[in-house]
């Protein structure tokens, strides 16, 4: 039969959660024969932006008759009903544990009804669920509306491997009216899904209507989801997509400095709720999930937990993704060169901007090998200190690294910005010189970053005694603006000496030490605006024997 809950997720950094816990379960009734009632209003699955007054006044009988797949009334439904307009915009009354045919007194209006009908299994067998949607019920009489699963259509979606095993569904429709949007859903672990679309179109567009089905298979998800936009409800669907219709999304657990553990990852669709599937994959693993790109934007949700759950956990958001059919997309976790990364993207977020005189800083100065930002970075200490034509502001410890607020005076100056972390092995610093002065509104400062990529194991290493080429990116303002200068040195004794490395083609070529010795690196730039970047990573990444396991 259907289920009642649903993952979810925190809300997610920077934007508002999509993800509601409303979704809902079957009730079942015991009782046959007729009733008359009158439900009060239960809470709804809808959101006034506006309210509108029915021309008519008065409440009407509704008569609902339930019809299972026999064609004989049954009492195994649920079914509610959402007022879309009327005195009761915005609620919804539910009916339940009722005889099959019951009477409700509803006010005159607009309103969107959903029964979902199941069929008992015989013997060992599976849950049937039969959802119908009117997603359009002007109320102005007396009126009897009868709900015959026999209408309903299989919802049929599978996955083009042999090895996946059907896990949940859900079945979800919106509808808009004059400002007032109701929401209703299905979820079931059961494949034995139908639905039908009852009653008259809606306005032009006004029904928002998306399936998604996950599969688990050895190491991976299926994740299917298909989404509509119309005049109607789903009257039955059928998708059986081929492997060049999906997209592939590789997921690698890098093992983190605190130890092994498990991450827990979630990929879901961004718009609208969905009964995601988690993965569980162990740090130094993989893990795969196949998706289809018609539904939309994906989110990835990237849960570290330290082995033997000690200690805090440590989330990566990647958000908002589309893929294209037939491609396949890599997202590697927790493994260096841990250090600072800012998205240079148009619309992206500033994380350090100047408000009148406030200078507020959000870098994310211990991103992951990947740019991936963590939620809670490892580090056992962090400083932030700010110089004003030369003379010390203030000196901020123990924050989030690269976290950091101070109030300076109006007038322009010359700034010095310093931020460090220590990690549990090496440490990351990154020193910024700008001009700035008082600002009438949040202006992004002029900061830069450099992203070091080496070729590393998942456990973070590099072979001993190798030469290997290095990718070196730039980030921030100096990707917009230009670079005037950028020169990268190299350091194999915890930066005692340097020894400067050629940057040929966004490489250096990088000459690695014995096994269990580190690579520390360090990058100077001058934008062409004449902003610095002075960025130190001592130990960012360290070397195995040529054998080891990569």
């Amino acid at each position: 039969m259907s289920v009642s809950s649903v993952s979810s997720l925190p809300p997610l950094p920077g934007r508002t959660a999509t993800r509601r816990s409303v979704l809902r379960g079957l009730g079942v009734a015991t009782a046959a024969g007729t009733a008359a009632v009158c439900l009060p209003a239960v809470a709804a699955h809808a959101a006034p932006a506006g309210r509108r007054t029915s021309g008519a006044t008065g409440t009407y009988a509704l008569t609902l008759v339930h019809l299972g797949r026999d064609g004989a009334p049954t009492t195994d439904y649920r079914t509610l009903l959402t007022a879309l307009s009327g005195p009761d915009a915005g609620s919804g009354r539910q009916l339940k544990e009722l005889p099959g045919t019951v009477t409700v007194q509803v006010p005159a209006g607009r309103y969107m009804l959903d029964a979902t009908i199941s069929t008992r299994p015989v013997g060992d067998g599976i849950w049937g669920n039969d959802w119908l949607v009117q997603p359009r019920l002007d109320v102005d009489r007396d009126m009897t509306l009868v709900l015959d699963a026999r209408v309903a259509r299989p919802v049929d979606i599978r996955p083009p491997v042999g090895d996946a095993v059907f896990e949940q569904a859900g079945a979800f429709a919106e509808v808009t009216y004059e400002g007032v949007t109701a929401f209703v859903n299905l979820l079931t672990r059961s494949l034995d899904l139908r639905t039908a679309h009852l009653g008259p179109d809606t306005e032009r567009g006004a029904v928002r209507t998306w399936v998604d089905s996950y599969w688990k298979r050895p190491g991976g998800v299926c994740a299917l989801g298909y989404t509509f936009r119309g005049e109607r409800a789903l009257t039955g669907l059928v998708r059986h997509p081929t492997p060049g219709e999906l997209a592939t999304l590789v997921v690698r657990a890098g093992v983190p400095a605190s130890g092994g553990g498990t991450a827990l990852v979630e990929f879901s669709p961004s718009e609208g709720p969905s009964p995601a599937l988690a993965l569980a994959v162990p740090s130094g693993g993989t893990g795969t999930f196949l998706a289809t790109p018609e539904r939309g934007t994906w989110d990835l949700v990237y849960g570290a937990q330290p082995e033997g759950g000690e200690g805090p956990g440590n989330n990566y958001f990647v958000l908002g993704r589309s893929f294209t059919p037939g491609s396949t997309t890599v997202h590697t976790f927790d493994t260096p060169v841990f250090g600072p990364a800012l998205d240079s993207s148009p619309g992206a977020r500033p994380v350090a901007q100047r408000t009148g005189d406030t200078l507020d800083l959000t870098v994310p100065l211990l991103a992951d090998g990947d740019g991936h930002t963590p939620s809670s970075p490892l580090f056992t200490a962090s400083t932030v200190t700010l110089h004003r034509n030369g003379a010390l502001v203030a000196t901020r410890r123990g924050e989030k690294p690269g976290h950091a607020s101070f109030t300076v005076p109006a007038g322009r100056a010359a700034y010095r910005l310093k931020a460090s972390a220590t990690r549990p092995r090496g440490s990351v610093t990154a020193a910024w010189t700008f001009t700035s002065a008082a600002t009438a509104t949040a202006t992004e400062l002029p900061l830069s970053a450099v992203r070091f990529g080496p070729e590393l194991a998942l456990d973070g290493t590099a072979p001993a005694h190798t030469k290997a080429r290095v990718a070196v990116t730039v980030e921030g303002a100096a990707r917009r603006s230009g670079v005037r200068s950028l020169t990268v040195a190299v350091s194999t004794d915890r930066g005692a000496t340097w020894t400067q490395a050629a940057v040929t083609g966004g490489r250096i070529t990088v000459t690695t030490p014995a096994s269990g010795m580190a690579v520390s690196l360090r990058a100077k730039l001058t934008d062409t605006h004449g902003n610095t970047l002075t960025q130190t990573h001592i130990d960012a990444y360290v070397t195995r024997a040529a054998t080891g396991t990569r």
